[in-house]
């Protein structure tokens, strides 16, 4: 039966596809920005599997995910399952019907990777707009990186706790008045902004500033 599961997801998901489900962003050529190095030019290869040409990691849709997750394969087959929904008995992709209520397991996966990127983006505006002397007006990017930091580094933690009461108070805390979906929308912009200002940097460099307009 598990095999069978294994299979239908791989069959039916490719790696590209979960990689936007979670809310990477990936372009025409089907390269993003990789989540498990610092990658500041997309440089993960996205088609039915995944290799990163910067940090060498590869493999398939579950071992993606299960990495992306920080959660076992077995975990990210069951997660991707309930995601696409996907049958293994009959190796078969249905339309997802709404249910009542999300699993609080994967409410916690969904809290726990938006916190994450949201945390890599605090961290990198910290560098990257911090003050180059004493009379530069602070960057407001680089505010927030210093103001929300350590907050995001403590729900984090929390949400890896091996307490499920703590981990449920923190699922709780992101989902109250939508602050989840405003957390993800955030971050999702806020990457593909990145990746503009990448490309533009690029273009420069190259003298070719035409994509910059």
């Amino acid at each position: 039966m598990l095999r069978n599961m294994y299979e239908s997801i791989k069959a039916a998901v490719t790696a590209r596809k979960a990689a936007e489900s979670f809310g990477l962003t990936v372009n025409r050529s089907g390269m993003a920005a990789c989540p498990f190095h610092e990658d500041h030019t997309p440089s993960l290869k996205l088609d039915r599997r995944y290799y990163c040409f910067g940090c060498g990691a590869t493999g398939d849709v579950i071992d993606f995910t299960a990495r992306l997750l920080g959660i076992s394969n077995h975990d990210a087959a069951q997660t991707l399952a309930e995601r696409f929904g996907i049958q293994p008995e009959s190796q078969s992709v249905i339309t997802p019907k709404i249910k009542p209520a999300v699993p609080l397991r994967t409410l916690e996966q969904r809290c726990l990777f938006a916190l994450v990127q949201y945390e890599k983006l605090l961290r990198s505006w910290k560098k990257q707009y911090a003050p180059q002397g004493p009379e530069e007006l602070f960057h407001e990017k680089f505010v927030e990186g210093c103001q929300r930091e350590s907050f995001i580094a403590h729900l984090i933690d929390e949400m890896m706790d091996a307490d499920p009461w703590r981990r449920k108070q923190a699922v709780e805390l992101l989902l109250e008045d939508d602050h989840l979906h405003c957390l993800q929308d955030y971050v999702l912009q806020n990457q593909e902004e990145e990746m503009k200002m990448n490309i533009c940097k690029r273009n420069e460099e190259s003298g070719n500033g035409g994509y910059c307009s």
